[in-house]
């Protein structure tokens, strides 16, 4: 999350979900899990739903998130499980990687930023995949009649082939479109983008 008022709906969905016990994996996650290994970014990670079945796979994760809701929900139940964690509140729009991950996770998270820093964003995430590595990404696309959620002066609804356009040279796993309903005869369309980070000559 990164603008003000779109942090704030999320943060209010949050605490409702929290309340409503409702913690289970989206369908994006849900495509995801099987991609999960080693070190793993959850990247804008919400609930952190995802990062706790990573981390009860066996995956050593970083969760990030702009919702303080969010992150210290997700801190008491890794804590509870003793689980593999490390989960931090941060601003997407300027937080920098330290580190290079076996696996790259970023559902529902670049669409609330504007277009130049999400594509910047992007562009960091993919240095950040280990070579033969996996970059799993999820963005609303242009198609989206459902904008309550964003801050109108902070989103970027991706083209129906930019994720794809963003990864030439990756080995591309999968590429899936879905549309869903909205509020108001409105619809929500995404793509999943699965791709795999070539190994090249001399790379670890």
């Amino acid at each position: 999350m990164s603008s003000d008022a779109s942090r704030r709906f999320f943060d209010d969905q949050f605490q409702r979900q929290i309340g409503a016990g409702d913690l289970n994996l989206n369908p994006f996650e849900e495509l995801a899990l099987a991609h999960l290994r080693g070190r793993v970014l959850d990247y804008g990670c919400g609930l952190g739903n995802l990062a706790i079945a990573a981390a009860r796979r066996g995956c050593s994760v970083v969760a990030v998130d702009g919702s303080p809701t969010a992150i210290r929900h997700l801190r008491q139940r890794a804590e509870a499980e003793s689980l593999a964690i490390e989960a931090n509140e941060a601003d997407l729009r300027t937080y920098r990687l330290g580190e290079d991950f076996d696996v790259i996770v970023s559902i529902g998270l670049l669409m609330f930023l504007d277009c130049p820093t999400a594509f910047r964003c992007l562009e960091e995430l993919q240095q950040r995949v280990r070579p033969g590595g996996t970059a799993i990404v999820n963005v609303l696309i242009e198609g989206t009649t459902y904008m309550d959620m964003f801050d109108p002066s902070f989103h970027c609804l991706f083209s129906r082939d930019e994720l794809q356009r963003r990864f030439a040279g990756w080995e591309i796993l999968s590429a899936e479109y879905r549309d869903f309903p909205a509020p108001g005869q409105r619809v929500k369309a995404f793509e999943t983008l699965i791709a795999r980070r070539p190994v090249t000559a001399g790379s670890a």
